[in-house]
């Protein structure tokens, strides 16, 4: 058996920072999501070897295809392109990443999270390490590892692409919109929306102006769609109502970021859309 050491695994290591920033996200530590992020900035910047790999890796382990003689040619040019690394510069790379995860993320459990498709993953990188022998590899230990990385690439994938970011921000709320719509998957899009940006924007003070500007752009959106929605209405009971949530939408205060604030505006996001659904 092909020994395998996640810590060198480049596609089992950036899952794990994924699963790091998505903790640190729900525990409110946005301070913390950020040291992730940016040393995934750092060590997988598109000038780097590391790059390089995680491109090739992500895409053997993410890439579906239904005919085995490409499966086959898809397996070929990674094999070329993987000679093609430096694995000098590659592995003291590597060595940084990890130097970077032990010493600037203060998480215990880092190394030990889930990580899905494990085996496919590790496959993938004892395979790519055998290509980088060269005439040196293992030639039946390559074989297995090959059937085993069509295989994978013959099974369907569902929405699993990665990619790296090159702005943090971007990163932490695509992250943030993943784990909160999981976790409320009962709410509306809009109501999602309101929590995410309280969540990514309230914990520092540099980002409060930005969440008053998306509660000040709620705000009017939803009195623009009552004002729409009154034009046509000619329900008197709903007509009531629209006045009602008008009143109530004009006399929210956004100068006080807190939990009561957006609890509010989720009631009212709530209303609006029942106004809209004719209840």
């Amino acid at each position: 058996m092909t020994k395998h050491n996640k810590k060198r695994n480049i596609g089992i290591m950036y899952e794990l920072l994924l699963r790091h920033i998505s903790d640190r996200l729900i525990e409110n530590d946005k301070k913390g999501a950020k040291k992730a992020t940016s040393i995934i900035e750092k060590r997988f910047a598109k000038n780097t070897e590391l790059y390089k790999e995680f491109r090739l890796f992500n895409a053997l382990a993410k890439t579906t295809v239904q005919n085995t003689e490409i499966a086959a040619a898809i397996l070929t040019e990674a094999k070329n392109a993987a000679r093609r690394f430096d694995n000098q510069k590659l592995e003291k790379e590597k060595s940084a990443l990890i130097r970077d995860i032990n010493y600037t993320l203060n998480d215990k459990s880092f190394y030990y999270r889930s990580i899905p498709d494990y085996r496919e993953l590790a496959n993938i990188h004892n395979m790519i390490r055998e290509w980088q022998k060269g005439d040196s590899s293992d030639l039946k230990k390559m074989v297995i590892l090959e059937q085993k990385a069509l295989e994978t690439l013959m099974l369907e994938k569902v929405n699993k692409k990665i990619e790296t970011s090159d702005d943090q921000d971007l990163l932490i709320e695509r992250i943030m919109t993943n784990k909160i719509n999981e976790k409320y998957s009962n709410m509306s899009r809009s109501q999602r929306n309101i929590i995410q940006k309280y969540a990514l924007y309230s914990q520092n003070e540099s980002d409060h102006e930005k969440l008053k500007s998306f509660l000040s752009e709620q705000k009017t959106k939803s009195l623009k769609t009552l004002k729409s929605f009154s034009k046509v209405n000619k329900n008197n009971h709903l007509s009531e109502k629209i006045n009602l949530v008008e009143s109530k939408i004009r006399g929210l205060k956004i100068t006080e970021l807190n939990d009561q604030t957006v609890a509010k505006f989720l009631t009212l996001s709530k209303l609006i859309e029942e106004i809209q659904a004719g209840e």
